[in-house]
């Protein structure tokens, strides 16, 4: 460890705490960097209220965040993108790289903005502060399985919908190293427990575990979550994954057909979760920091929307 909200991982790669809303391994960004072109890389911006965390982090390991030349983000959720358009404002060189589905979304972030703020209503300034747009000639698309050098590294997209149809996951093949954005899900202080975000609109449940199957195609030997961190075991991560996953939408599809009301389910899931966490943690210490990171709420809806879209097909 380097700091207390930075570690590095191997040379050439850090972890940077974003300490979203004063919280610590909840949102982080990964830094890439290789000294002989003094090229940095930076894998999620994070929301705009993080921004000069990230860039204390960066200068905190030694390095200008003025290098940055790459900026990838994995989707557009403002947790993973928001800051974008401000971070260019500091950055001269950079440009973001994003899925062809999602770049509209950086360039134009209206409707983007509108759709969070029926999810986050009075929230949505604290959480994201001021979502401000990419200029379009500097962001650049990126198809799936393309290889792009950022970093020091060889990257190749790799499109993982389920979470969101706009997402993609970053493998470098060389290293083994697989940056999962939201497709491996959360996963807080390299507990065992995998929790799924399943927020609306987007959320597609044979595409997610179609995803899975993707990345393990991959044979990964680490992954990088942007909530929370690296894990050595993806096997084991993705089994946990998918049985939570499922044994969740199972429950919630169930309870539905009943006609239980949205919020008694909301409820009902976060005692059950909660007690499940508690269970195999020993500690309420990260109920806080995994709700922060994906809402019981969000994740009722997700599924609600899904399920009721299922149903008129």
């Amino acid at each position: 460890m380097t700091d207390s909200t930075v570690w590095r991982i191997k040379p050439g790669l850090y972890l940077i705490d974003q300490q979203f809303l004063g919280v610590r391994g909840v949102i982080g960004s990964y830094l890439l960097v290789d000294e002989q072109e003094n090229d940095l890389a930076l894998i999620e911006t994070g929301p705009t209220p993080t921004m000069n965390n990230v860039f204390e982090g960066i200068r905190s390991v030694g390095f200008e965040p003025e290098a940055i030349r790459t900026i990838i983000v994995t989707h557009i959720h403002l947790d993973h993108s928001g800051a974008a358009g401000q971070m260019l404002r500091h950055l001269p060189d950079a440009r973001v790289l994003v899925h062809p589905n999602g770049a509209e979304h950086l360039t134009d972030p209206g409707r983007l903005l509108q759709s969070a703020g029926r999810i986050y209503g009075d929230d949505m300034d604290r959480l994201w502060g001021e979502v401000v747009a990419v200029p379009e000639d500097r962001v650049q698309t990126v198809e799936d399985r393309e290889t792009i050098r950022a970093g020091g590294r060889s990257l190749m997209a790799v499109s993982t919908p389920g979470h969101a149809g706009h997402h993609h996951a970053w493998f470098d093949a060389e290293q083994g190293d697989l940056f999962t954005g939201d497709a491996a899900a959360v996963r807080l202080e390299r507990v065992p427990y995998v929790r799924p975000p399943t927020v609306p609109p987007e959320f597609d449940l044979e595409k997610w575990r179609s995803t899975v199957g993707t990345m393990r195609s991959l044979r990964p030997q680490r992954l990088h979550l942007t909530h929370f961190g690296s894990f050595d075991d993806p096997e084991w991560h993705f089994d946990d994954l998918l049985c939570r996953l499922h044994y969740w939408y199972g429950w919630v599809s169930a309870r539905l057909k009943q006609g239980v009301e949205q919020d008694d389910l909301i409820q009902e899931l976060q005692e059950f979760g909660d007690r499940e966490l508690v269970e195999i943690t020993g500690s309420t210490d990260l109920i806080e920091p995994y709700e922060l990171a994906t809402a019981y709420y969000m994740t009722i809806q997700g599924m609600s929307r899904y399920w009721r879209r299922q149903q008129r097909d």
